[in-house]
């Protein structure tokens, strides 16, 4: 704790922050409580000022230091002002808060919209499932005797359209006819649209 300064006296010179930072570098813990004391406020007030909420502001200023701490080795005064070193960790520690919070509540947001989407319901899916299969019936049922066959053949059993003519002995174009007009009637008794 520095004392206050009696009038007339001379304050002890403060090394400048950039050979105080050289010191730190080296391990020296009073080189850095004086980095410190220098930088102490000026990082809170730039963490605050991107945070907003003083508690975070205060956690991630904390970090900062302890990262000039540990980088101190890695300045270079060519490079530019020491102040300026430290401000531009404390931005982009302040920044990367910023994003992390934000990524969270994404994450949360996502997770909570996942939560009200209705679980799989198998025993509706079979319901549905068994109802379309009786309406495809009954239309099926619905087409005359030949155009069954022919739609029978070709779709349920997998027969080509040639395959369909040679075993009902018919001409290929009577087998195309018939299946075409079967189809229609199926899309037309399933309320299929065009």
């Amino acid at each position: 704790m520095r004392r206050p300064a009696r009038i007339g006296q001379e304050q002890p010179r403060t090394p400048e922050l950039a050979t105080l930072l050289g010191e730190v570098a080296k391990g020296d813990h009073e080189a850095f409580a004086a980095v410190y004391d220098a930088v102490a406020g000026p990082v809170l007030g730039l963490v605050r000022g991107v945070l907003r909420d003083p508690a975070q502001s205060e956690e991630v200023a904390q970090d900062v230091l302890v990262e000039v701490w540990r980088q101190a080795p890695r300045y270079r005064r060519e490079r530019g002002s020491a102040m300026a070193w430290v401000m531009t960790i404390a931005h982009r520690r302040a920044v990367d808060r910023v994003r992390s919070a934000q990524a969270a509540t994404d994450r949360e947001h996502r997770a909570a919209l996942l939560d009200r989407t209705p679980p799989f319901d198998e025993v509706t899916e079979q319901v549905e499932t068994r109802l379309e299969r009786e309406q495809v019936r009954r239309c099926v049922d619905g087409l005359t005797p030949r155009q069954r066959e022919s739609v029978t053949l070709a779709y349920y059993r997998g027969l080509t359209y040639r395959e369909v003519a040679e075993l009902l002995s018919l001409p290929l174009g009577t087998v195309k006819t018939r299946l075409r007009d079967g189809l229609i009637r199926l899309r037309d008794c399933l309320g299929v649209t065009a």
